[in-house]
């Protein structure tokens, strides 16, 4: 006898995404240590596949419950619960590398060398030049996605939604070549060193995995715009896509920050 749901919310059936992907991640992490230890990273490599496959299925589980019509409102609510649970984890990890920058910028900790003590040197990064350019791209990507989202909510207008998502993604591609191009700059002739000093570490760390977070979102995003132009999304249900574009909204204000305490007012040393 076939029984029919009497409620809002969702019981999900029996996955074995979950399993698979903390598997992928143990071994992604035991393989990160041994490339670091032992110089061995296949294992490595081996975690990071099998977490983007596990990852992959899982999402496209979620869409197709998305599209047999089981995201009820209820449901919804939830998904937007975890999302904002999920970006103040974020915002918590990127506040211990603020600490970090800060207690190191104005309590240094100094090594001992020989017969005295040395402060660690720090070397400041002019803020306005690449960094600012790369704070007004970011900042203009998402003006892209805002008006990507305002197209899908408020107009239902899918050719708008499609060419600020477009506009979004192609200036989170440019602030990645930025960046790495700002690291190359940095290592070949400013002096710094991407480990064996605290000062340089908590920089690179701190801007580092930001840029990180900018890979994540732009794929985030582009796996939004192929969903888009299949035409997924309704004004009504589009969770999917409210958690890219608030991501990529914590990524941005996550780089003003860095840009205001690391850049500018890490000239201060100067």
């Amino acid at each position: 006898m076939a029984h029919t749901k009497n409620h809002d919310y969702h019981i999900l059936a029996p996955s074995v995404w979950p399993f698979l992907s903390a598997v992928g991640a143990f071994i992604m992490l035991f393989g990160a240590v041994q490339w670091m230890a032992n110089g061995m990273p296949w294992m490595f490599w081996i975690g990071l596949v099998a977490v983007l496959y596990t990852s992959g299925a899982w999402w496209a589980d979620t869409i197709k419950e998305n599209k047999a019509g089981d995201h009820t409102a209820v449901v919804r609510i939830g998904l937007r619960y975890g999302v904002i649970m999920f970006i103040m984890s974020e915002v918590m990890f990127f506040a211990a590398w603020f600490w970090a920058f800060f207690k190191t910028h104005m309590y240094p900790m100094w090594t001992y060398a020989g017969t005295s003590y040395q402060q660690p040197e720090i070397i400041p990064v002019h803020a306005f030049e690449l960094p600012l350019i790369n704070t007004l791209i970011l900042l203009c990507s998402g003006a892209a996605v805002t008006w990507a989202h305002h197209a899908l909510v408020h107009e239902n207008n899918r050719k708008d939604l499609i060419q600020g998502l477009t506009v979004g993604i192609l200036l989170g591609l440019l602030f990645t070549v930025f960046q790495a191009v700002e690291y190359i700059e940095l290592v070949k002739h400013e002096g710094y060193t991407l480990g064996g000093d605290v000062f340089f570490g908590t920089f690179f760390m701190a801007t580092g995995f930001h840029g990180f977070h900018v890979i994540i979102g732009t794929i985030f995003l582009f796996v939004c715009l192929i969903r888009a132009l299949r035409g997924h999304f309704t004004p009504e249900s589009h969770v999917g896509f409210e958690a890219a574009a608030w991501y990529w909204h914590f990524v941005d204000v996550v780089w003003l920050f860095l840009f205001a305490a690391v850049y500018i007012w890490g000239m201060a040393g100067m």
